[in-house]
């Protein structure tokens, strides 16, 4: 099956502190989307690597990207107004040309290659998949006031990661029809789930973390000056 790679990476660094694309923060020299896109060297995957990015900020990736000589090619299209737009944008340029998406954050630069390779298996043999992780902290449930309401059951729950892998279908449709009800989910699994189709949990590792404040942007530099994982 004919597999692509989605990266979104629209999403500016405002609560990182910065005030450019969160993608090209420094992580030891480079910029973090190379990082990540170093992750998917070796893999089977058909070229270019799909990246969402602002319109605006076109040449400042090329240019990061360029100097950073990461290990696949890539193709730059622009980005929306949110993340669920920006990557139906990069699901519109693959549509016709894969049999398999895997979209992938690109604040994720820790993601280990077998997580991928079991995301596709899984979505090859069930048309949907999502890396994620077990919780190990109990979760609270609370009112809208801030008291507790309920303690779910820990061991029915998983931390959702990326990457999320799709046959190429599913997902078009599931954003189609996210787009014509106004919906808007906080991932893209989410989506097809709400269409009542199966969405099979691979398991991730806890590396795989998502760079989002600035204690997972320190723990981010210390990960690749200490040449983990």
């Amino acid at each position: 099956m004919k597999t692509r790679l989605l990266l979104p990476a629209a999403g500016m660094g405002l609560r990182l502190g910065c005030d450019g694309p969160k993608a090209l923060v420094d992580l030891d020299g480079r910029p973090m989307l190379a990082v990540t896109l170093d992750r998917f060297a070796g893999l089977d995957l058909a070229l270019p690597v799909i990246i969402t990015a602002p319109a605006d900020f076109f040449p400042l990736f090329d240019a990061a990207l360029a100097n950073a000589r990461p290990a696949l090619p890539w193709r730059l299209v622009a980005g929306g107004a949110d993340r669920q737009e920006s990557v139906a944008l990069g699901l519109a340029v693959l549509e016709g040309d894969a049999d398999i998406v895997v979209i992938h954050d690109a604040a994720r630069p820790f993601v280990a290659a077998q997580s991928i390779l079991d995301s596709i298996t899984a979505a090859q043999a069930h048309g949907a998949a999502t890396v994620a992780v077990p919780v190990v902290d109990t979760i609270l449930e609370a009112d809208a006031e801030a008291f507790l309401a309920a303690t779910p059951d820990r061991s029915r729950l998983w931390a959702c990661q990326t990457p999320q892998t799709f046959r190429l279908e599913v997902i078009l449709e599931a954003h189609r029809r996210a787009a014509a009800e106004g919906h808007c989910g906080t991932d893209d699994a989410s989506l097809v789930r709400r269409m009542g189709l199966p969405v099979k949990l691979v398991r991730g590792t806890p590396e795989n973390i998502k760079v989002t404040t600035p204690y997972d942007l320190r723990t981010a530099r210390w990960m690749v000056r200490e040449g983990k994982p």
